[in-house]
């Protein structure tokens, strides 16, 4: 059993439903969260056969809280008293429930991929105008309007891909990820249907308040309003693109919770170096400072360092050199090589396809725990020769039970996996070596498994790793080019949330030329957000991080679990 935290047993002891937690990466929010619903329902809070409501962004924070609760509470009250959904599976839960309260039809399709990017590619719409599109549509739909109210919206708007996108989907009777939140807060918007989930659910816990768009903030309300604990950090709003408003949604929360607050300022999980780069971008991104729960935990105070490279082929290969180092010395540990973007991360998952580590790749789809279990499933089902029939795609969905899916979530996630597991069933691999892929559901999953890991900033939020090397830390990509002065704020956070991420230490590599995608090489400047790491940074060349690493005490460097 973990002991909890003095702020962890403050919030387990809370004692009203309403509470504001502010809770920076790495300091215990997830655990306390946990914490949080055992407390209810120990003091009684909830009475059967009453549930708590658990939201989350994601299937993989779902996952993680899922797990954290069965620490603190039997299985069965997990299962009987705790409902887990990641938003928009909650609204797919009333839609299918109640979409007659709106006059829609309960068995329109579901989403299961973006439906709208892809009749955007069939359109032949550029980067930009798909984007144009994407952000117009999505625009109208994060207001509470009925499907008339968004033609006469985008009517009055004028954009005629945008206007023949959604006559499309009304024609073939189905919802995109957009339409969910919005029919959902319509529907709530009924006093009998919203009365109804205020009745089930004695109280509400939101994950990740900052990231809140005012529709979902709206739908939440509608079931819990005043009786609602919100955990997260402004420090980590990075979702501004998804329609995330964190300054007005911190306002609003504040406002409903009152007094109730809890702050922490221990972290659990990095080293002091790695807080001091995080502080220094406090200014940018309006966090709580943090500082080392047990600084004697961390030999050395651990590593923070930056370093500039003539090329991306000399940075990604010390990223390499730099995994190789930490795998020889401590094989248990795991080293998150992230970058602002997938497309400036190429050069360095070229460097590591090129070399015999361990590494994994987090833009294949299979990542969380509930895909695994169907894609394991239904790989087991399949006989040797399947990947020679002409409708491999739907045989695989029918052995996943795709139709019987309902959260959209895990819909994208199963419907990715089928295309990917395809892909490999028809470049000649048998079923028996595609299940063997699917790390996660087994005791060794990717989100702990040692090795490299090359993922992007967005997707690595909510996860760490005992050492990080972001790359790509020039002008354009970090901020990125498209940001405008308002925009600096999001681009700042985005940067504290990757430095977040390591437990040990964490490097920030950049170059002075990069290729782009059509070949040209193009002259950098490094990110003007490395100006706030002078004299912060303990290492500041390639020689330096060697150095470092040659006199570290590794036998104290220890992965979390050990």
């Amino acid at each position: 059993m973990i002991t909890p935290t003095e702020a962890q047993q403050q919030i387990r002891d809370a004692p009203g439903l309403s509470l504001l937690i502010v809770a920076p990466a790495g300091c215990g929010k997830t655990e306390a969260m946990a914490l949080r619903v055992a407390g209810l329902l120990e003091r009684g809070q909830v009475p059967w056969p009453r549930r708590v409501l658990v939201t989350t962004f994601s299937n993989r924070a779902r996952d993680n809280i899922r797990e954290r609760l069965e620490r603190h509470l039997p299985a069965a009250a997990v299962r009987d008293r705790v409902t887990v959904a990641n938003f928009h599976g909650l609204a797919a839960r009333v839609f299918r429930a109640h979409a007659g309260v709106i006059g829609l039809d309960p068995q329109m399709t579901i989403p299961d991929s973006d439906w709208v990017a892809d009749q955007c590619r069939g359109r032949g719409l550029g980067f930009q105008r798909a984007a144009e599109v994407k952000g117009i549509l999505q625009a109208v739909k994060q207001r509470p309007l009925d499907d008339g109210g968004v033609e006469a919206a985008l009517a009055e708007a004028g954009d005629p891909d945008a206007i023949a996108i959604e006559a499309q989907r009304v024609a073939e009777r189905r919802l995109t990820y957009d339409d969910l939140p919005r029919l959902a807060e319509l529907i709530l918007q009924d006093k009998a249907v919203a009365d109804l989930y205020a009745c089930l659910f004695a109280c509400v816990l939101v994950d990740e308040f900052q990231d809140l768009t005012p529709q979902l903030l709206r739908m939440i309300r509608h079931i819990g309003e005043g009786k609602t604990t919100y955990a997260g950090d402004i420090a980590q709003a990075i979702y501004g693109f998804a329609g995330a408003a964190p300054a007005h949604i911190l306002q609003e929360v504040q406002r409903e919770t009152g007094a109730s607050q809890i702050v922490f300022a221990d972290s659990h999980r990095s080293s002091p170096a790695v807080l001091e780069m995080v502080n220094a971008l406090a200014p940018f991104t309006g966090g709580q400072r943090l500082r080392a729960a047990d600084p004697a935990r961390w030999p050395g105070g651990g590593l923070a360092g930056t370093a500039a490279f003539p090329s991306t082929a000399a940075e990604a290969a010390f990223a390499r050199e730099f995994a190789a180092t930490v795998l020889e010395r401590a094989p248990g540990h795991r080293i998150g090589v992230i970058a602002r973007t997938a497309s400036r991360r190429r050069f360095a998952d070229a460097a590591f396809e090129q070399s015999d580590l361990m590494w994994h790749r987090w833009d294949d789809p299979v990542l969380d725990t509930e895909t695994a279990k169907i894609m394991r499933a239904a790989l087991a089902g399949l006989g040797p020769d399947a990947g020679a029939g002409p409708d491999l795609p739907a045989l695989l969905r029918r052995a996943c039970g795709l139709e019987s899916l309902h959260d959209p979530g895990t819909r994208q996630c199963v419907n990715e996996a089928v295309g990917w597991a395809c892909d490999l069933l028809r470049e000649g691999l048998v079923p028996s070596q595609v299940r063997a892929r699917v790390k996660l559901g087994d005791d060794s999953t990717l989100l702990t498994a040692p090795g490299a890991h090359l993922l992007t900033g967005h997707t690595g939020k909510g996860q760490q790793f005992d050492w990080v090397v972001i790359v790509g830390a020039e002008e354009g990509c970090i901020p990125d080019f498209r940001a405008t002065d308002s925009g600096l704020v999001e681009e700042a956070r985005v940067l504290s949330v990757m430095i977040s991420r390591a437990r040990h230490g964490v490097l920030i590599l950049h170059a002075t030329e990069v290729e782009s995608l059509a070949g040209r090489v193009w002259p950098k400047q490094p990110s003007r957000f490395l100006e706030v790491f002078d004299g912060i940074a303990r290492c500041r060349d390639p020689q330096g991080v060697r150095s470092w690493m040659a006199v570290a005490d590794w036998s104290r460097l220890s992965p979390p679990d050990s």
